[in-house]
């Protein structure tokens, strides 16, 4: 969705939980992505997710999007890093690389994807997120042995849900990580002045 997405979270949640035996007494724990992404977004989420826990006295977990798209491939350890990255728009990309143990080599971080190519540099690597295919063609020219076979747009509820459960809340607290300062700024313009009296 381009737009939305606060009218549409809630009759969206409500259908799924309609859908789970004891609906949401039923949760233990809720999960919710944290970012880096849209600020909006974002905000929508973690709002939901929060009022979510106080409502039925669960704690809530936020996960890292990098980590939810890295989580499948985490889960099928092979050789090379894992490249977690995400288009942050504007000729910049969101990433963090990770060991194939899950291990993160340095926290999230945004950089303008040249940049970003010459730090994750050469060797094996495993892309994932929707900058992935990005990457892939960017280094593909330089004989890079990366693949992004297993890239998709959007990071799998079902490896959030995973995270979530694996994380400890006290650790994984429900914060937004906002590598970037938004897009959207306030106007420079002067003010009108107010009427007094």
């Amino acid at each position: 969705m381009a737009k939305g997405h606060a009218e549409a979270l809630a009759p969206m949640v409500q259908r799924v939980m309609e859908t789970v035996d004891g609906g949401f007494t039923a949760l233990d724990r809720v999960a919710v992505c944290v970012g880096p992404g849209s600020f909006t977004g974002i905000r929508i989420g973690l709002a939901m997710g929060r009022a979510i826990g106080v409502a039925i006295g669960a704690p809530v977990v936020g996960v890292s999007s990098l980590v939810a798209f890295a989580a499948p491939l985490l889960a099928d350890p092979r050789p090379g890093v894992i490249i977690s990255a995400i288009d942050a728009h504007h000729g910049q990309i969101y990433f963090q690389l990770f060991e194939p143990s899950g291990r993160p080599l340095f926290a999230p971080r945004v950089a303008k994807f040249r940049d970003a190519i010459r730090l994750i540099g050469g060797g094996t690597a495993r892309l994932c997120g929707n900058a992935a295919q990005m990457i892939f063609d960017e280094t593909s020219k330089s004989g890079g042995d990366f693949d992004a076979s297993q890239a998709v747009p959007f990071p799998d509820i079902v490896a959030i849900a995973r995270a979530g459960l694996a994380l400890d809340p006290a650790n994984a607290p429900p914060r937004p990580i906002y590598i970037k300062p938004p897009d959207a700024q306030p106007s420079q313009a002067p003010t009108i002045a107010r009427a007094e009296g």
